[in-house]
């Protein structure tokens, strides 16, 4: 009963609400209500601030979340330990990334999946490089790609894996040389991501660095939606070099890297630095392990050769 409660708590703390919480543990309102105010009695301390509607939780009651997830997590981890020993890898394996990462957290899961047919994925990719640290740390999701330029925190294990690089994609003809500069893509009709997006913002920090001040012509905060108008040859853009190993470089349109300056950031595998790490989590590890994500630091036509 025990392990239930905390369930309950780590549920509330998450929906903030009384009724979506209990519904996320499949049981009534009036049973997660109880369920908590038995625990409450039990450790003679307050949890939640009560009022007519949930109001938040007490300094205990977010301490005791914080311990819930870290046993609760165990308690799951244990489970998928016992489970492999009997049937081989099984359970879900909760992934996360930064929005430019996703091409890598595909790359990983297809062989993850193909060696561990009994697990599942579960995959969230539209998280900011703190929403990746934070959520491991939460214990929400079992491993992140995010950038690793800034020191990562002990409490966490990082593996590089490829360099992220931008190149500009415009009409094919009108970069003439094998690269561009960032002060000749200012000059171009753009078409970006909106400002709010990460990957824009780092953009912006190039451009910043170089004295330009670019006006783009068009913004969205779609991916797709961004290739589609530039596809259409009246705008060029701005995009990792590992976007073009999904998406590939229109017929009419010309691929070429941004140089004055050349900038890169790594882009690396993280999970929480725990002994031992669950058995999801090694069998993710030793596959990134024998993966080569390097080419995405290259256009497509650039593997070839």
């Amino acid at each position: 009963m025990f392990i239930r409660q905390l369930e309950y708590m780590v549920a509330l703390a998450r929906e903030r609400h009384f009724v979506r919480a209990a519904q996320s543990c499949s049981v009534s309102q009036p049973a997660l209500s109880e369920g908590i105010r038995k625990l409450e009695k039990e450790l003679d301390v307050p949890l939640i601030r009560r009022g007519n509607k949930f109001e938040g939780l007490t300094a205990e009651g977010q301490e005791l979340v914080t311990w819930a997830r870290r046993i609760l997590a165990d308690r799951d981890a244990m489970n998928d330990e016992i489970a492999a020993m009997r049937t081989g890898v099984s359970g879900q394996l909760r992934f996360g990334s930064v929005p430019t990462a996703s091409i890598a957290v595909s790359l990983l899961n297809a062989p993850f999946c193909g060696l561990h047919p009994q697990a599942t994925v579960q995959v969230v990719s539209d998280l900011t490089s703190g929403d990746v640290l934070g959520k491991l740390r939460s214990f929400e999701i079992d491993a992140g790609i995010t950038y690793i330029q800034d020191p990562v925190p002990e409490e966490f294990r990082v593996l590089p894996l490829y360099l992220e690089r931008h190149v500009l994609l415009t009409t094919r003809g009108a970069v003439t040389a094998s690269s561009a500069t960032w002060a000749q893509a200012a000059a171009l009709p753009l078409c970006l991501l909106t400002p709010s997006m990460q990957g824009r913002r780092r953009i912006d920090e190039v451009f910043a660095e170089v004295g330009a001040a670019p006006a783009p012509r068009l913004e969205t905060d779609s991916v797709a939606s961004l290739f589609a108008h530039v596809q259409t040859g009246s705008w060029s853009t701005i995009v990792p070099s590992a976007w073009l190993h999904v998406f590939g470089v229109p017929a009419n349109l010309q691929a070429v890297p941004l140089v004055s300056p050349q900038r890169s950031v790594p882009v690396g595998l993280v999970t929480l630095a725990r002994d031992p790490a669950p058995v999801l989590v090694r069998a993710l590890l030793s596959v990134a392990e024998s993966t080569d994500l390097t080419f995405l630091e290259h256009l497509p036509a650039e593997r070839s050769r």
